[in-house]
């Protein structure tokens, strides 16, 4: 019974894991390398991260400092940084480029307390979609003889479980993210 389970539960760990890494890459007020994984640079006509083409470090709090392997990048760095939604603006001074991040306003706390919930419940969503196709399984299973109605039933009450266990997480990562956000 657990390992028709089991598939469900790998797919809810990997809608955790997206969620944590799309947490991680919020803009906090605090210099973090991970805000600049979605940024790709244009690298020989190839979109390469930036963490491909150069050491990324955190010299203060607040500030990010890029020290590309090929100084001919410098530009192409400076250029994708400055055309994503990060909103802020880095600065190069040939050998390096710096990214101070600003200290937060209320009101951009709260927008990003509204994100942080928006995609927890996208990811309470995912879960419960993968809930729905586990049911729709073990219905055809049923209907096909390959489980009776009781491991069916029984079957749907363990996804519910673990549905809500998941769910639960869900919340709990959102709230830490939120409170971290809110301390800043």
């Amino acid at each position: 019974m657990k390992e028709k389970l089991q598939v469900y539960n790998e797919k809810m760990e990997k809608t955790i894991r997206i969620l944590e890494s799309d947490y991680a890459s919020i803009r906090a007020g605090r210099a973090n390398p991970a805000v600049l994984d979605k940024i790709t640079v244009d690298y020989y006509g190839t979109p390469t991260p930036i963490q491909s083409l150069a050491a990324v470090s955190v010299s203060e709090a607040r500030i990010l400092v890029i020290q590309p392997w090929d100084k001919s990048t410098l530009k192409a760095i400076e250029k994708a940084i400055q055309v994503s939604d990060l909103g802020i603006n880095p600065s190069n001074d040939g050998m390096v480029i710096r990214i101070v991040f600003p200290p937060l306003t209320e009101e951009r706390r709260k927008d990003i307390c509204k994100q942080i919930r928006k995609q927890g419940e996208d990811s309470k969503v995912a879960i419960r979609s993968i809930r729905r196709d586990a049911n729709d399984t073990f219905k055809k299973q049923k209907k096909s003889s390959e489980i009776s109605e009781d491991e069916q039933k029984t079957l749907e009450e363990d996804m519910q479980k673990l549905t809500d266990k998941f769910c639960k997480r869900i919340d709990e990562i959102a709230s830490k993210k939120e409170k971290e956000i809110l301390e800043i």
